[in-house]
């Protein structure tokens, strides 16, 4: 799944002085082990996604409690498959 995050800039100063975005983005890693990272400011915010094997459906709650709570952040959480999955479907 492909999880976007977007968060305000002053949320963001905060959590960044705190050390808050470290250890939401250090347990994101080490937790998720995400497939891949991205970071980019969007629409005047901070921003990034992340892609990360979904297991449960539960994940979801665990996934985006951590930024709405950590950072204030916008999440959107879209399903994607890799290739092989897709060629299994067809």
């Amino acid at each position: 799944m492909r999880v976007m995050i977007m968060f305000p800039v002053e949320a963001g100063n905060s959590a960044i002085r705190s050390g808050k975005v470290g250890k939401v983005f250090k347990q994101i890693e080490e937790e998720l082990k995400p497939e891949a990272a991205y970071f980019f400011p969007e629409g005047g915010k901070r921003a990034g996604f992340f892609v990360v094997d979904m297991k449960e459906s539960s994940q979801v709650v665990e996934i985006a409690e951590r930024f709405f709570f950590g950072l204030k952040a916008r999440v959107e959480i879209v399903p994607v498959m890799a290739l092989e999955d897709l060629q299994k479907g067809f």
